[in-house]
């Protein structure tokens, strides 16, 4: 029995009353709901077709691009027309060269001392001819002398034969044996003068001949003298290479005191008119043609696009190309899809110092419909 004064246990904490059960919708209800989302869900994937479709349409059917593409131009190799060793170096890696900058200098003395013996020669040689026309000058007056002792010789053969002639026709008693002697000697001796000097006369015509025969001969002689000094100006001049055209020295790999062989590769001149080469696959060149628009990415310079236009499609594959082009008529055939190279040019460059690397990877992307 408990004490009067002592306090009782607390007692227990009446418990939570239950939740009520949730209220199910009934099945009229969600079969509401669906149909109210459905047409939603039908209207938003038709606008996704649609844009889908309107993107395609818009953006991606017109054009026709490839990653298959490299800048291409035009490389200069520079190579000497004559050997010896390289006494100047006038440029350095990828430097920006005009036409007709001194690129490098080939040790001229050797070519400086042919050029002084091929003008001597030339001189020589014109002297020789010079001498020879002057000495069918000296040979005609002669033939002309020779010429005229034979007139000389003649009229006086004719007076003796007449004289002689007289001699005979006299009396006998009117002269004396020694004159008609005398006439006769002077006669016959008239007669061999002018066989002499129609001789000489003759030698004189040949030796005419002989020196006008040999101008020919002596204006050869000039002839190859002028062409050895020409080759010799030539081969000096040659000591001195020159840019060919504006453009970036690319591939140096001469050196200052090198010597160097007709030939050798020396560098190369990267010109700045450059253009794009892009192998297309031939399914998509049924609508592309010269003049289409095309805009160019260059790897190198992702941040500007350039334009341009298609300017031709080579009339071949690469593949036909090649140094061993494939031969379809032989063994089992799988067929490849060809690529065919397509030139597209740009049409204007905001930075014409910019260099356009040759062979740096492109996107190019023709519009063709």
């Amino acid at each position: 029995m408990k004490p009067d004064n002592e306090p009782s246990a607390p007692s227990p904490p009446a418990p939570a009353p239950a939740p009520a059960p949730a209220e199910r919708p009934s099945a009229g209800t969600s079969r509401r709901s669906r149909k109210q989302v459905l047409p939603i869900v039908v209207v938003v994937a038709v606008l996704i077709v649609g844009l889908v479709a309107a993107y395609y349409f818009i953006a991606v059917r017109p054009y026709e691009t490839t990653d298959d593409a490299f800048v291409d131009g035009h490389a200069i190799q520079i190579s000497p027309q004559v050997a010896g060793r390289v006494l100047k170096l006038f440029i350095t890696d990828n430097q920006f060269v005009k036409k007709g900058d001194p690129l490098v200098q080939i040790d001229p003395r050797d070519y400086d001392a042919a050029l002084a013996q091929a003008r001597a020669n030339l001189a020589a040689a014109q002297s020789h001819l010079a001498e020879v026309r002057q000495q069918i000058i000296v040979s005609r007056a002669k033939a002309e002398q020779d010429r005229a002792a034979v007139s000389s010789a003649e009229a006086d053969a004719k007076l003796a034969e007449a004289d002689l002639t007289r001699y005979q026709t006299v009396e006998r008693r009117a002269i004396s044996q020694q004159q008609l002697d005398t006439a006769t000697a002077t006669a016959q001796s008239s007669q061999a003068s002018l066989e002499v000097a129609r001789k000489k006369a003759d030698a004189s015509s040949a030796q005419v001949g002989q020196d006008e025969a040999q101008v020919p001969t002596a204006d050869a002689g000039v002839q190859q003298a002028a062409a050895a000094l020409q080759q010799a100006e030539l081969n000096r001049s040659y000591a001195d290479i020159g840019a060919p055209e504006d453009g970036w020295v690319t591939h140096r790999v001469v050196e200052q005191g090198q010597y160097v062989q007709v030939g050798q590769g020396l560098l190369a001149v990267v010109q700045p008119n450059v253009w794009v080469t892009a192998n297309f696959k031939e399914t998509q060149l049924a609508y592309m043609k010269p003049g289409q628009p095309a805009w160019i990415e260059i790897d190198a310079y992702p941040r500007k696009k350039y334009k341009g236009h298609v300017d031709s499609i080579q009339a071949g594959t690469g593949a036909q190309f090649s140094l061993l082009p494939p031969e379809n008529a032989a063994g089992n055939y799988v067929k490849v899809v060809q690529r065919m190279p397509v030139k597209i040019v740009f049409d204007e460059n905001d930075d014409p110092s910019q260099m356009l690397p040759l062979g740096a990877s492109v996107v190019p992307e023709v519009k063709v419909r």
